[in-house]
């Protein structure tokens, strides 16, 4: 399953069922660029079990705001629409795998 660019219109229909891997990030952010082969890799991995969803904050600061973004990347666990999980900077594809089977 490729990963997915929400925007503020649809994040809530995106991240509504399952459980969802919501990347918050911006085109500026080190950190982010950093982490975006690692969130392809587990992409590849665990597909079948998680959506990777990406939400650029410059351009959805509705759903960032929502969720109280303040730091980027910030990266949040959702499980059927409901936030599971939330974890802030860069990590290791190890312990995002292992945040992700927390919840599968």
């Amino acid at each position: 399953m490729a990963i997915t660019h929400a925007t503020d219109q649809n994040f809530t229909e995106e991240t509504g069922s399952g459980l969802v891997l919501a990347d918050f990030w911006a085109p500026w952010c080190g950190p982010c660029k950093m982490i975006a082969p690692v969130l392809e890799e587990l992409d590849g991995e665990m597909g079948d079990k998680v959506k990777i969803v990406k939400i650029d904050v410059d351009e959805n600061q509705e759903t960032a705001g929502k969720f109280g973004v303040m730091s980027i990347p910030t990266l949040i666990v959702l499980k059927d629409g409901e936030v599971v999980d939330k974890v802030v900077g860069f990590q290791p594809k190890e312990a995002l795998s292992e945040l992700l089977s927390k919840h599968a």
